[in-house]
């Protein structure tokens, strides 16, 4: 039987949230003294712990079946790369920013200036778009110093919280694009890749889903429950419990993270009480 190839990055926060993906996903990975490679004890898959930036051209080439990348890479360099799904996690944005000195009306200011960062492809295709000329400085890391030392006159770099920007005396001035991390596929798979490729987005799915969604239980008065029924729309229908007291049911649903408040006040304004609110560890629909 063939094993289906995984690349992630071979350290750092998108590693360790990658990892736990798997592991949620029940894929038991050893990756004892850092490894390179490691094969999973419980599912047909081996996992590539490669620098992130190298991650693209080993999906192209077919070394790789599949990654779990930052989408922003995928931008920097074309493919025939497909995203699979989005994963919710290691999200951030790719900015330009400039010194805090720096009186910056619209990017227009920015015309022949020098930009340094490590994303060339997207900036020069960003600022062409704008038809605004730059001259771009490529820096494989510490981007945000390249002002400081008089390099360039701003940056285009990954932006999270912002406060390695304000640790450097810059201000962010534009998103050029949101990024997070992703599932991607390589274009050479063969069927009976793709066939555990299919078994493996089943469990990655299971995890996403329930990572989005909450367990509810409520008590709820029988001539409200329809009304409260109509709320809930995740599942088919909520199941619905007789309680001790007469005239009242217990009902079990899910709810979705994003809209969780405003959910929970329609239900109590429907009439539902004492709401319990559970994490939910798989989802399999």
């Amino acid at each position: 039987m063939k094993t289906l190839k995984i690349a992630i990055q071979k350290s750092g926060r998108l590693n360790e949230d990658s990892l736990k993906l798997l592991k949620d996903a029940g894929i038991s990975v050893d990756n004892g003294n850092d490894q390179l490679k490691a094969t999973s004890a419980n599912f047909p898959l081996e996992v590539l712990f490669l620098r992130n930036s190298d991650i693209p051209q080993y999906l192209q080439d077919g070394v790789a079946d599949i990654a779990i990348i930052g989408s922003n890479l995928l931008e920097e360099k074309p493919n025939s790369i497909e995203i699979l799904e989005k994963l919710g996690f290691s999200k951030c944005r790719v900015s330009v920013a400039v010194p805090n000195q720096f009186q910056i009306n619209s990017l227009q200011d920015l015309k022949n200036k020098k930009i340094a960062t490590s994303y060339p492809n997207t900036v020069r295709n960003y600022f062409g778009n704008l038809n605004i000329p730059i001259e771009i400085h490529q820096i494989s890391g510490s981007v945000e110093i390249a002002p400081n030392i008089g390099l360039a006159d701003a940056i285009v770099d990954i932006v999270s919280s912002g406060s390695t920007l304000f640790k450097n005396n810059l201000k962010e001035v534009a998103i050029i694009l949101k990024s997070e991390a992703v599932l991607a596929a390589s274009p050479k798979m063969d069927e009976e890749k793709k066939q555990l490729l299919q078994k493996f987005l089943f469990r990655i799915q299971s995890v996403l889903k329930a990572r989005k969604s909450k367990y509810i239980l409520m008590n709820v008065p029988n001539n409200k429950i329809k009304k409260v029924t109509t709320i809930l729309p995740v599942l088919k229908s909520p199941t619905v419990l007789p309680l001790a007291l007469p005239g009242w049911s217990s009902l079990h649903s899910v709810i979705e993270e994003a809209t969780f408040w405003e959910v929970i006040d329609q239900l109590k304004e429907a009439g539902a009480t004492d709401i319990l609110v559970c994490p939910i560890e798989k989802m399999v629909l």
